[in-house]
């Protein structure tokens, strides 16, 4: 096992997370993860809707983008909660914005209703199978309708300079197969990222697991590091390593 795990425990639940992505992704050809000295990881949220992040690199100055809000926001509800932080929330969903609207929600949980993307303008948002479901995605895959709406979208970049901030430190994704293109943003733009809590699509039909390959391999160069990876091997978590 990599001599470089956290802890006995910890590295030994990573190595087996690791061995289970495998087995379901046998074309997964990656080393163990590696994750810094001192980390301690822990769940932030429901179990629908929570993700796994480093809290001790959290405080109430921290600048965390909630990419992708659907209607659980108990992610972003604890952040605040327990680190009386701001979060900064994005999505474009007509429906997602009308279903916050209808909540209780704190005044640090900003709003922005727009989509993060790797360009700034216009995309066409293809909308879920059915009227009850939430997801939307600009990904064409046969796991949404062929109807579809126009939305507005930023870049990662863009989003920090009309927000006057320099770095970001927790960036959470869930946006349904456009995570991919970000990340490449983000390598190529070399954005100043601590943690990245983002869900995989791989599952839908026009994507794949190579692409989520390239996304850690990219990841990788950009310098993070695995730290978490959920049962189902989709949602992980990344940790910008100490230089």
């Amino acid at each position: 096992m990599n001599s470089a795990l956290v802890g006995s425990d910890v590295g030994a639940k990573l190595y087996n997370q690791f061995r289970r992505c495998l087995r379901v992704y046998p074309q997964w050809r990656f080393a163990p993860p590696r994750v810094q000295v001192g980390r301690t990881m822990e769940r932030v949220g429901s179990d629908y809707g929570g993700y796994f992040l480093d809290s001790s690199l959290i405080g109430p100055n921290s600048v965390v983008y909630s990419v992708g809000v659907g209607e659980d926001i108990s992610f972003d509800l604890a952040l605040m909660a327990r680190f009386g932080l701001t979060v900064h929330a994005f999505d474009p969903t007509p429906k997602v914005k009308k279903w916050l609207a209808s909540q209780t929600v704190p005044q640090q949980l900003r709003f922005h209703d727009v989509g993060i993307a790797d360009f700034d303008g216009e995309a066409v948002f293809y909308l879920p199978p059915r009227p009850d479901y939430i997801s939307h995605s600009i990904t064409r895959a046969r796991q949404y309708s062929r109807d579809s709406i126009r939305v507005p979208m930023i870049r990662v970049a863009t989003a920090m300079r009309q927000l006057g901030h320099t770095r970001v430190d927790v960036l959470k994704m869930d946006i349904e197969g456009a995570e991919y293109a970000v990340i490449e943003d983000l390598a190529r733009e070399k954005v100043p990222v601590a943690q990245i809590l983002v869900e995989f699509h791989h599952r839908l039909s026009s994507i794949g697991v190579g692409k989520t390959r390239r996304a850690i391999a990219l990841l990788r160069e950009y310098g993070m590091e695995i730290a978490h990876i959920c049962p189902r091997t989709e949602v992980f978590t990344f940790l910008k390593l100490q230089e």
